[in-house]
């Protein structure tokens, strides 16, 4: 809608987890490094958590773009309230099997089978859940610690990456068997005001405009208001392009982001 008055080509500030926009601050280049090393030398399982809004998903679309498709077959789950069997068959559905099969034996030898297959095609295995806090079962947890038992003598036949809010981190904590298991860990902040200012412009150069958009005094209100939590920065800087466009501005300033901050918290 406002795209053209802003000379964008298209939304700079979707919240659609598009790698494109991807922004590596410090925090999120570690824990990309750390998930790709998981992957890349089969260390079984690895754990990332954040705050609600900080990138955590946008990250492993970025994770699964950096890896090669002939080498790594990839089940990304993203829904993860499901019963013991039906976490088995998603994990089959996103590897490409597709079963009606609902006797959980069954169901695990499919899976070994699905594994070994990649392992002799030299194709490795990762199965990454995201929102992984949501899952209420704790068979699920124990069936997720046992797909780290389908290995050889030399190495894991399937990588596991959870991803999810600081919940999945206490949850994982009662479950001794499968948080020992977890190999690498990382848990990722907020932006601080530096790198609130360069998301802004490196998702306003992403989607075509190289002219800073937001004034100093914006950024700062941007900041103070959303604490550097990505998708608060997308939803207000989004509003303030509109609010903006609109009003025929030739650059967003703290009026207008003070005027949309107004209306997000309903203040009259």
């Amino acid at each position: 809608m406002y795209e053209a008055y802003w000379e964008l080509a298209e939304p700079p500030f979707d919240n659609s987890p598009n790698p494109k926009f991807f922004y590596l601050s410090p925090e999120h280049e570690e824990a990309l490094v750390r998930l790709v090393y998981t992957v890349r030398h089969r260390k079984g399982c690895g754990m990332l958590t954040g705050e609600y809004g900080c990138g955590k998903t946008t990250l492993s679309r970025a994770l699964i773009q950096r890896l090669e498709a002939d080498r790594y077959e990839i089940g990304l789950l993203t829904n993860p309230s499901w019963t013991p069997v039906e976490f088995l068959r998603e994990v089959l559905y996103q590897l490409g099997v597709e079963t009606d099969e609902k006797n959980k034996p069954e169901l695990l030898h499919l899976l070994n089978d699905a594994f070994y297959r990649n392992f002799q095609a030299g194709r490795d295995s990762v199965v990454i859940v995201d929102e992984a806090q949501l899952i209420d079962d704790d068979a699920v947890f124990e069936e997720l610690r046992l797909l780290l038992n389908f290995q050889t003598d030399e190495r894991f036949l399937v990588t596991l990456l959870l991803i999810g809010s600081p919940e999945l981190a206490v949850k994982v904590r009662r479950m001794k068997h499968l948080d020992q298991r977890i190999t690498l860990r990382y848990h990722l902040n907020t932006l601080d005001y530096t790198h609130t200012a360069n998301y802004i412009a490196h998702r306003l150069t992403m989607a075509g405009q190289t002219r800073q958009l937001f004034t100093e005094g914006a950024i700062k209100l941007i900041f103070d208001f959303t604490r550097g939590t990505p998708r608060e920065i997308n939803n207000l800087c989004d509003v303030a392009l509109l609010v903006g466009f609109s009003k025929r501005a030739t650059e967003i300033g703290d009026k207008i982001i003070a005027e949309v901050i107004k209306d997000m918290v309903g203040v009259s």
